[in-house]
């Protein structure tokens, strides 16, 4: 093929292109939420996706471009959720039901904070950004009255989401606690309520 040639697309693509890059986004989701960014490989998204490895470079510019595009609709989904007069209580309870609708994301978060990477790692500015936004929601609902003016509301937050997301980082405590599979809407039904509860009872 002569230089100047137009770059043809991958057969893929001229089949059903959105159609490949969900099924490449749903592997890739999967692939990071059971190795972590570093240990995952674009070879093992792309036959978990069934599609050559190239159309990862083609449509997300490789592997930390498909990192990058996994992760922005996470963040919006999540912004949504903290609508300035929303309660506290129901935000943190919703964020229990969102983190096991969606493990492998809930996973893969944990992932990003077990390795902790560089201060420019992949995706690092992006999650800063988004959790400073969710700090200032926070704030807001302080202001509201949802609890005291005593309470750091970085320190609270840090707390809240560490419980909610408790049932993916100790599901074996979770289980033994309860007596029940911390991956059941179950679990996640009563765990919502009582941490709603717990949120309340720090109203002044």
């Amino acid at each position: 093929m002569p230089e100047n040639s137009p770059r043809r697309a991958p057969r893929e693509r001229q089949r059903d292109p959105e159609r490949t890059k969900a099924r490449i986004l749903e592997a890739a989701k999967a692939e990071f939420a059971k190795l972590g960014y570093a240990a995952a490989r674009v070879g093992e998204i792309a036959a978990r996706a069934g599609v050559n490895k190239q159309l990862i470079s083609y449509y997300f510019g490789g592997k930390e471009g498909l990192y990058t595009e996994l992760n922005r609709p996470v963040y919006d989904s999540f912004a949504t959720l903290t609508a300035p007069d929303r309660e506290l209580a129901d935000v943190a309870a919703e964020f229990v039901h969102s983190g096991l609708a969606d493990a492998d994301l809930g996973r893969l978060f944990l992932w990003e904070n077990l390795t902790d990477g560089e201060p420019d790692a992949v995706g690092v500015e992006a999650q800063r950004e988004f959790l400073q936004r969710q700090l200032g929601y926070v704030r807001a609902r302080q202001e509201a009255g949802d609890f005291p003016a005593d309470i750091d509301p970085a320190a609270l937050m840090l707390v809240l989401m560490a419980a909610a997301s408790a049932s993916l980082a100790f599901p074996r405590v979770a289980r033994a606690l309860t007596g029940q599979d911390p991956a059941s809407a179950e679990f996640a039904d009563g765990y919502a309520e009582q941490l709603a509860r717990i949120v309340r009872a720090l109203k002044p």
